[in-house]
């Protein structure tokens, strides 16, 4: 797991835009923290990333907002969903097979539907205006990227 601090919403939008720049069709992003926590801060970075030019926000009542940039973006929001079932019912199992790149809000109410090789990411409070921002992948592509982002790194075991 790598740990990178964010001290602003800015520094979560930049490593998201430096993580999306790197992220390839049919790479999934899974989010994961508390209300507030800057998940969909972190989505917009990666939008940005993507060369998306639309405006990002939460598909809370939507569900599922898809964008174009240089590779499409799904961006999932499973705040409203209550499970596996429901999750696989409103079909987002579709946009995981796809190549863009899926990024889903609240990942841990689907994760039974995930890919075993995504990107996790947690977003966790650790202070006044902090963030830890933790990564696991299985991936060597994602983890080599994550080495050249050296600024404000942890390494954890």
């Amino acid at each position: 797991m790598k740990v990178f601090v964010s001290r602003s919403a800015s520094e979560t939008e930049e490593f998201g835009r430096r993580l999306g720049s790197a992220l390839v069709g049919g790479d999934v992003v899974a989010l994961s923290g508390d209300l507030g926590a800057g998940k969909t801060t972190l989505t917009r970075g990666i939008a940005l990333g993507l060369e998306v030019r639309d405006d990002v926000f939460s598909p809370t009542f939507t569900l599922v907002h898809e964008h174009r940039g240089r590779l499409p973006l799904y961006h999932i929001d499973l705040y409203r969903i209550t499970g596996e079932e429901e999750a696989s019912l409103a079909g987002i199992e579709e946009y995981l097979n796809d190549d863009g790149v899926t990024v889903i809000e609240w990942a841990e109410r689907a994760v039974g539907l995930l890919p075993e090789d995504r990107i996790e990411i947690e977003i966790v409070f650790s202070g006044d205006n902090e963030r830890e921002i933790r990564v696991k992948s299985s991936s060597g592509r994602i983890l080599q990227v994550l080495e050249s982002f050296t600024e404000n790194v942890d390494t954890c075991d």
